[in-house]
């Protein structure tokens, strides 16, 4: 839908959502920077915090290896490696710290069988595949669909159109699932870090929660954006078969 040339379905769905990620990845940036420069009163690195912590729940098959990059750090549920970046295997910030326990929460949750990263891992190939076709599916569906010599062909286009919103939903659906994975690996990271004294002062537990309370809002920013994007198709289809 269109009002003087203006896409009112992105302003009002994907517009918001864009910003708002934009804003989470600057936010990202700057607690890590601040507290990166603030050193852990322990001198533990994020290699140690994570073995550390590892340690503590009984986890002893995850192997802590060094992955290039900044802030790449992962952990891979089917190897079982536990991967931190440039920015976090040795450093002894309160930054690096927060971070390495945050991914080692994603062992932890692997370790006792946590229902959503199970469910996440299912959702991957589909999530995978769904955000790479989905959309063209269906925008090629509803492009075509609005050709004038191209009527007798409708249904097929209209076919076309769904496939790639159920598609295109599907990875919805993993970006929504990601959010309570996240925030539970951050819970079980802040708890852990207290209980074992890793991080010892109150001040240096602030600063480990303000930066990951700054990377848990750019995946509700992306949750966001998955699901204005995909509210915003399923009005454009809509929206074109109503005309018809």
């Amino acid at each position: 839908m269109y009002l003087g040339g203006v896409d009112v379905f992105y302003v009002l769905l994907v517009l918001p959502a864009a910003l708002l990620s934009i804003f989470a990845s600057t936010l990202v940036k700057s607690r890590y920077a601040k507290y990166n420069k603030v050193m852990a009163s322990r001198g533990v690195s994020g290699a140690q915090a994570a073995q550390i912590l590892l340690k503590a729940n009984g986890i002893t098959d995850v192997c802590i290896a060094h992955i290039n990059g900044n802030l790449t750090d992962n952990y891979n549920p089917k190897t079982k490696v536990l991967s931190l970046s440039d920015a976090t295997f040795a450093s002894r910030s309160v930054a690096a710290v927060g971070v390495a326990a945050h991914e080692t929460g994603h062992a932890i949750q692997h370790n006792v069988g946590y229902a959503p990263l199970a469910f996440r891992r299912m959702l991957v190939p589909v999530a995978n595949f769904g955000s790479r076709f989905g959309p063209t599916l269906a925008i090629l569906g509803i492009i075509l669909g609005a050709m004038a010599n191209l009527k007798d062909y409708l249904q097929i286009f209209q076919i076309i159109t769904d496939v790639g919103i159920l598609l295109f939903g599907a990875s919805m659906i993993f970006y929504i699932i990601t959010l309570p994975v996240e925030f539970n690996a951050s819970r079980r990271a802040l708890k852990i870090l207290k209980e074992t004294n890793t991080l010892v002062s109150k001040d240096e537990i602030k600063g480990a929660r303000k930066v990951l309370t700054a990377a848990a809002l750019t995946y509700v920013a992306s949750a966001l954006t998955a699901i204005g994007s995909f509210l915003r198709l399923l009005l454009i289809a809509n929206s074109r078969r109503s005309r018809r």
